[in-house]
């Protein structure tokens, strides 16, 4: 990016451009790696600090660099206060400098104009000497630009040290800290927030008696040549703290590098919004004996700039400084799950429990590494997700960092080698010259106080409060017109209600979504539809709320918040509740609950029809004010909104409006946490209305007309064989375990932290009405106004109260999720279908053209965002002078369904369309059976062009991956984003089984994150590990649209991958649930849009391939789609119609009756679909598309990419609802220089001839590849050598198939710290083995290879209790042998498929979604063991007897070794442990097997246990082979007692 003024985008003063277009600075991410190095014993040397820029030096690939190779994302160091160095450079700048702890030192960012700098410095030296400090001077900070790219250099920053002598009456350390930071604080409202002129660069990176900062837009190799001061022999430190940062765009930003005053941070905080607006609220309440009257000079304490970490930072140091030790503070903002731990220690429960009434965590994946300039300490977040690695020598040194390997250390000084554990403390404290472990650290805070008895004397639990009277019946007679004031329909009761009050489930659906968007719809639609759920793609994981229960936590309480900074026993004064969905009975209870402290109020929400929105208007003032005087004069602390008595003159108000108006307004007011919002509402019946309530801000909900019908449904005979009770219990539970999971698509793991957070984006409402009711919401396309809401209203209102009298009135019918006549315009109707399919199967463009006619009208009815486009009127060009039809449909693809998903003739009818034209078909997540990658005689190809590579890993091989001509990483799936899937053991025929190599009969699941992709860094590292796959091959990422998908997107720009997909949320052809398809997400048009703005802002538009997906119809859609910012599109859901697909939406349920979405042999038989068919259907868009632009001026698509100008909003928009939309940020244009592109035209630099296979293994295997002969050699290895082996595996796979070579035909030995994804995808004939350790994803997709790890010799440490490799190994792997002396990390053989393994050790989740394989545990293992294991055997040695304790038995069972043939087998690959690696552990289980043979606990899971059974019973028919295994799979398919729908 040019750094001229008249080509670089506006730069707002932090460096990041100010909101523009869809572009909008919130969204920005980073990720980074993070270390430090310290003294244990608090000597301090020049040595630490060179040490830790080694660190950092070797953590250079999980740092970035943007459109520029030599301008880097940031990176910095924190040490203590280098006395010595200081007392030298402050002789020389003549500055009187007192003794070590009586001066505090700042780094200033200031302008480099000198009258300016002058001007913000004499105002600082005011405030320090007003605060009653001594001024002593300033110093320029030497500097060494050299090196920097333009765009670090056109936003450098004058860098000054100042230097504050300390007032001789503070005699405490930390008094003079607090007093640093007032002047910090002070300086930030007096100067930053003025309009002084070069007020926008001030930045203070620390101000401190203890540590100091220096830190920089640069990158890692820039650091110490930048700044000489750090290789002055005189600068000494006892500790050293780096950090590389990796961010999502290429904006200069001097101030966001790391680290900050007191941390360091790998992760993403998920519940941000809310914790920035429950701080807010809390200031007001703030009151602190140490701070006095100070406290009110800090306010606000959440800096609005910053990052999510700087925000992190913000409030974690006003904790230590209000008087909590470091690690206190770190445990409540970042505490374990501990409310679902099974073994946790009560005492320490009560500290966390009496903690959440103070505040609610700061949840997402985090590694935070923390000291406060005596202490040094790192701590993880509760689920694990960022690898933290540490070594401890026996010179008294502790490295830890994201890899291990950072720094040499020789293997005979190691004392310990470990890693940090999910919701783990680690702490090095160097007064006390020790390290404190996580237990002793969490006993000392939770004995200080006597939390257990506070919260038994102050905290009340619902279930032991006294049942209330008789709750009143419903009122049968009358409950209709409730219903229909509400907007029930009949859908809402058969397809919503009916699963969730049956069988406690949220209701499933297929094919996408099609019907009309809230804003354009022309019937009332409720206030929840016009709100997105938003959720985790690459910066941060979703997380697995079934599989992994024990992070999640869905406690609610209810109450005021006491003092944050000066808790007392009464702050836990609460009620606390299982789940934030009430039945009658508890809501009952908790409206007559009276107790000291706990004081229950209620306000209507209601409003008077005759009097419309003003009525509205007024009513929604009136509650804001009446809720303030019931907090300030009756001190009411759960305030109860209720719109119960609905009548012909009073209607509803939004129960969602009235809840996030209030919410807000009490933020404002500051009076938020002095109460808790309960909703008696008759509108909330279905998920997303629950997600929503709760995410503004709700704590506890009582859906009355959802029981109401409920109670009705069973009168009617709807629900047979339930009782009233047990419907309603099941209907929480399903509400209640929605919201988890809605939460947790988010990566939040908690509802107390999901409350408020707002994760949402509303598509459809006006900035006023948001400003006012939903403040910070995204909404970027305008909208409804507050007078459209109350029309809505009162429309329904209308329907229910006729002003004349109904025949016999029912529920509208509702049309929202299949098409009915009277119900909801869908744009796949019967006779769009009819046309397309009729237009196919003739070869008729003609009907055709009648088809999209039908489409593209949207003038009658509105349904998508680019139906509200037009093009403007521009000077047509002759049709033969456009590229051809045959050039165009190369950039079309087909959507990823998987084999398993749909048959395998519709699979492969697509394949061979998509090849004879050119184009790519797309295999999802399935895997493909290897018999179509070879080309049919009649020259066509079944081969998929797109190999999917998503979270399930099903069949990715070498062989898959060398096979494709595009690797596509599914980041989300439009029609259930964040989510994982499942695919019942009745569907695992015998050859899906076979294409994703696993069971038949066995039900499989799709983990909702990938487990090796955590952050961006992690991304990266994937995209890097699938080109050394296949050189050949594309990389591409899929990610769905949805707000801040644009800096998303230049961050896979930035982690070179050569295409990135923007999906829709309307797509799918799978299974999901209805809350996901209907309510997650966003349209393309949105997403497309802010990608390809963001990308240009960036200056990496030019580098990627933008492609877009989603109900792409017609031409018109490919060319609305090319202007706003893409050069390929893909179709699935058209060509599956054009094949023969009626859009019966039965895809999940195994009956189509096309024989498309059915793995059932007869269903399939109906099949009637070509590739012709398909082969039609494509060629008619791209003719469409070639008319479109001749008219529209275009010679080439790529002339057409980006020219948003050329589209406007239809003119006069009569629409009652979409008049008030407005597509100027859609249609925006960032201005930039000719030099930037709008579309790809330069190829990424994967950096693959640097990597250690090009330089060094390809030559050194020559001879196996050309010729099969043996090849050993020896060599060592680094952590900077990353996916060491894959591209000399590829290159066997390429010439000698599946099959390999002979086994240890390839083998090499390494010596060292081996970097990511050692061995990942090995082939058969390569045996890799490493004296030394391993970082994560070891043997990661292995595929027939070997890989052997063990300790360096010399190590005197017992391998077994040390960590050898990192987390998340063998994920995926599909066959081959690993033997591991000493302990592997988190989930190691997540989603194994066929390795055998041996290892010491495991961390928490291991062998998480197994399916496949043996697994020996000759040691511990983490919590969780087992989560999701549907295949394969674990054999855990459980010396200890307690094993049991650690695994999750949803889908296991656990036994003893009995069989002889198995013993011997287990043994058999002990034995081969102990002499590939020389374990003393296993020589040692060896000696002794009479004894420990029966200490092996035997884990299988029960589905695959019994289907076993079924294929032993079916071969003693006297059946074998795949006749065998069908018999099987029959069987098992009618027997009942299959393991959770599976």
């Amino acid at each position: 990016m040019s750094s001229s003024s008249s080509t670089s985008p506006r730069l707002s003063p932090q460096g990041l451009p100010a909101k523009q277009g869809l572009y909008d600075p919130f969204f920005e991410h980073d990720a980074c790696g993070v270390g430090f190095v310290v003294d244990m014993k608090g000597r301090k040397t020049h040595r630490i600090v060179e040490q830790a820029v080694e660190v950092l030096v070797n953590l250079d690939h999980r740092g970035a660099a943007g459109s520029e190779v030599n301008t880097g994302d940031g990176a910095g160091i924190l040490v203590q206060i280098p006395h010595k160095f200081f007392a030298a450079a402050c002789a020389k700048a003549q500055i009187p400098l007192p003794a070590a702890g009586q001066y505090g030192v700042g780094v200033a960012f200031l302008p480099k104009n000198v009258t300016k700098r002058r001007r913000l410095e004499e105002k600082f030296e005011q405030i320090i000497r007003s605060e009653g400090q001594t001024f002593l001077g300033w110093r320029t900070v030497p500097v060494n630009n050299k090196s920097l790219g333009e765009t670090a250099k056109g936003s450098e920053p004058c860098m000054r040290q100042v230097f504050i002598g300390r007032d001789p009456e503070l005699t405490d350390d930390l008094a003079f800290e607090r007093k640093l930071y007032v002047i910090r604080k002070r300086a930030y409202n007096e100067i930053r927030n003025t309009t002084m002129d070069g007020a926008e660069y001030w930045y203070l990176c620390s101000l401190s008696a203890r540590t100091i900062v220096y830190k920089g837009m640069l990158l890692t190799l820039q650091m110490s040549e930048y700044f000489p001061d750090l290789s002055d022999p005189l600068f000494e430190s006892a500790l050293a703290l780096v950090h590389s940062r990796f961010s999502t765009n290429t904006f200069p930003s001097w101030s966001r590098a790391h680290p900050y005053r007191l941390l360091a941070h790998n992760g993403e905080i998920n519940t941000l919004r809310g914790n920035i607006n429950w701080m807010h609220a809390r200031e007001a309440l703030f009151s602190s004996e140490v701070f006095g009257d100070d406290i009110k000079k800090v306010l606000p304490i959440v800096d609005p700039h910053m990052s999510d970490s700087g925000m992190f930072d913000n409030v974690l140091e006003l904790l230590v400084l209000a008087g909590r030790p470091i690690a206190h503070a770190a445990m409540m903002m970042i505490p374990e799950p501990w409310s679902l731990h099974e073994t946790m220690d009560d005492t320490r429960k009560a500290f966390y429990q009496y903690h959440s009434c103070l505040m609610e965590p700061w949840d997402g994946p985090a590694c935070i590494a923390f000291t406060d300039g005596k202490q040094m300490g790192a701590v993880l977040d509760r689920n694990g997700l960022r690898p933290a690695r540490y070594y401890v020598t026996k010179d008294d040194l502790v490295i830890l960092a994201s890899e291990a390997g950072v720094l040499e250390i020789a293997p005979a000084n190691v004392l310990k080698k470990g890693r940090l554990q999910p919701g783990r403390m680690f702490l090095v404290d160097t007064e006390e010259g020790r390290i404190i472990e996580d237990e002793e650290i969490k006993a000392k805070f939770a004995a200080e106080r006597p939390y257990r008895q506070w919260l038994d004397q102050y905290l009340v639990h619902l279930e032991d409060l006294a049942d209330a009277p008789k709750v009143p019946a419903p009122d049968r007679a009358t409950l209709l017109q409730r219903q229909i004031a509400f907007g029930y329909t009949h859908e809402d009761e058969r397809i919503l209600i009916t699963p969730m009050a049956r069988d406690g489930i949220e209701a499933t659906g297929s094919m996408g979504n099609d019907a009309a968007l809230a804003v354009l719809s022309n019937k009332p639609r409720l206030l929840y539809d016009y709100f997105k759920q938003l959720f985790a793609q690459v910066t941060n994981p979703p997380i697995d709320c079934i599989r992994e229960e024990i992070v999640t936590s869905a406690e609610t309480r209810l109450g005021s918040e006491g003092n944050l900074l000066d808790p007392t026993p009464t702050a836990c004064r609460r009620v606390e509740l299982k789940w934030p969905v009430l039945t009658n009975e508890e809501f009952a209870k908790i409206r007559r609950l009276e107790l000291p402290g706990l004081k229950v109020g209620t306000l209507p929400i209601l409003f008077r029809v005759t009097r419309g929105e003003q009525g509205l208007r007024k009513s929604l003032e009136e509650l804001c004010l009446m809720a303030r005087r019931m907090i300030e004069e009756e001190e009411v602390s759960v305030l109860i909104l209720s719109d119960r008595g609905v009548t012909a003159d009073f209607a509803p108000i939004p129960a969602l409006l009235a809840v996030a108006g209030l919410h807000h307004y009490l933020i404002r007011e500051g009076l938020r946490t002095r109460l808790s919002l309960v909703l008696e509402t008759g509108e909330a019946r279905e998920v997303h209305h629950f997600a929503l309530l709760i995410g503004y801000g709700v704590s506890a909900i009582n859906p009355y007309v959802a029981f109401e019908t409920i109670d009705d449904m069973i009168h009617e005979g709807l629900l047979p064989n339930l009782d009233h009770k047990t419907a309603c219990k099941n209907f929480v539970k399903a509400a209640a375990k929605g919201v988890i999971k809605v939460a947790s698509k988010m990566g939040i793991s908690s509802l107390q932290s999901y409350r408020g957070a707002q994760v949402f984006e509303a598509v459809g409402i006006r900035q006023d009405v948001i400003d006012q009711y939903f403040t910070w919401t995204p909404s970027r396309v305008g909208g409804i106004s507050l007078s459209t809401i109350a029309a809505e209203v009162l429309l329904r209102h209308h329907a229910a109260y006729p002003e004349r009298p109904v025949e016999s009135p029912v529920l509208p019918s509702g049309g929202q999720y299949r098409w009915r006549s009277d119900g909801e315009h869908h744009l796949f109707n019967p006779e769009t279908v009819h046309y397309l399919q009729k237009a196919a199967r003739l070869g008729s463009y003609a009907v055709f053209k009648t088809y999209s006619q039908l489409v593209d009208d949207q003038s009658r009815t509105a349904a998508t965002l680019r139906g509200m486009l037009e093009f403007k009127p521009t000077t047509a060009i002759p049709l033969e002078e456009v590229e051809s039809v045959e050039s165009i449909m190369r950039r079309f693809k087909t959507g990823a369904m998987s084999y398993g998903s749909i048959s395998q003739e519709a699979h492969e009818t697509m394949a061979i369309a998509m090849n004879r034209i050119g184009g790519k078909s797309n295999t999802g997540e399935g895997g493909e059976d290897p018999a179509r990658f070879q080309p049919l005689p009649d020259g066509d190809s079944k081969n998929s062009a797109i190999k999917q590579v998503a979270s399930g890993r099903f069949g990715v091989t070498s062989e898959y991956l060398v096979s494709a001509r595009e690797l596509q990483i599914k980041m989300a799936q439009g029609a259930k984003p964040g989510e994982g899937g499942q695919l019942p053991g009745t569907k695992v025929y015998p050859w899906v089984a076979k294409t994703r190599h696993t069971t038949a009969g066995v039900g499989l699941i799709s983990p909702p994150p990938h487990h090796d992709i955590y952050s961006i860094e992690d991304l990266a590292e994937l995209i890097h590990d699938l080109k050394n796959a296949n050189r050949q091959a594309r990389i591409s990422v899929k990610l769905v649209a949805e707000v801040g998908v644009g800096t998303i997107a230049a961050g896979v720009a930035k982690a070179h991958a050569d295409v990135v997909l923007i999906s829709g949320y309307d797509g799918g052809t799978g299974a999901s649930p209805l809350t996901s398809i209907k309510h997650a997400g966003l349209p393309w048009e949105l997403g497309l849009a802010e990608a390809h703005q963001t990308l240009i802002l960036n200056n990496l538009r030019s580098r990627i391939v933008v492609e877009t997906d989603g109900q792409l119809k017609t031409g018109r859609d490919v060319v609305v789609a090319a202007l706003l910012g893409a050069e390929e599109f893909g179709f699935a859901t058209g060509p599956l119609v054009a094949m023969g697909c009626d859009m019966m939406r039965v895809c999940h349920l195994n009956t189509c009756p096309a024989g498309i979405a059915t793995q059932d042999p007869k269903l399939r038989a109906y099949f009637k679909g070509k590739p012709e068919h398909v082969v039609n259907f494509m060629r008619f868009i791209a003719t469409e598309v070639r008319e479109l632009m001749a008219r529209l001026g275009f010679r080439t698509v790529e002339e057409m990419v980006g020219r948003s100008d050329l589209l406007e909003m239809r003119h006069a928009v009569q629409h009652w609802k979409a008049k008030g939309l407005d597509f100027s940020n859609i249609l925006y244009q960032p201005e930039t220089g000719p030099e930037v592109g709008r579309f790809c035209r330069e190829q990424q630099d994967h950096g693959l001839e640097k990597s250690l296979d090009v330089t060094t293994l390809l030559p050194l295997c020559q001879p196996a590849l050309d010729r099969g002969e043996k090849v050993v050699a020896e060599l060592p290895i680094r952590n900077v050598h990353r996916v060491v082996g894959t591209i000399t595996g590829s290159e066997i796979t390429r010439k000698y198939g599946a099959a390999g070579l002979p086994e240890d035909t390839i083998s090499l030995k390494f010596t060292g710290s081996a970097g990511q994804s050692f061995g990942a995808f090995m082939p058969r004939g390569m045996t890799f083995t490493l004296e030394g350790d391993a970082n994560d994803y070891v043997g990661k997709g292995l595929s027939g290879g070997r890989i052997v790890v063990y300790p360096p010799a010399g190590s005197t440490f017992p391998a077994e209790s040390n960590i050898i490799v990192g987390n998340v190994g063998l994920y995926g792997a599909t066959s081959g042998e690993v033997f591991i002396r000493g302990m592997a990390g988190e989930r190691f053989c997540v989603r194994n498929s066929g390795v055998n393994a041996v290892v010491e050790g495991v961390g928490d989740h291991g062998c998480e979604y197994m399916t496949g394989g043996r697994v020996v545990v000759l040691g511990l293992t983490g919590r969780n063991f087992a989560a999701g294991m549907s295949g394969g055997i674990a054999y855990v040695l459980d010396e200890a007897r307690d094993f049991a304790s650690r695994v999750n038995k949803q889908m296991v069972s656990l036994d003893k070794l009995s069989d002889p043939a198995e013993i011997a087998a287990v043994r058999a690959l002990i034995e081969k442990h102990a002499k590939l690696t020389g374990s003393d552990r296993a020589w040692a289980i060896l000696a002794g097997w009479g004894t420990y043979e029966s200490l092996f606990v035997r884990v299988i899971p029960k589905d695959y246990q019994r289907m076993l059974a079924c294929l032993d019973r079916a071969q003693g028919q006297g059946l074998t082979g795949d006749e065998a295994v069908m018999a099987a799979f029959e069987e098992n398919s009618r027997d009942l007692s299959r393991v959770g729908g599976n």
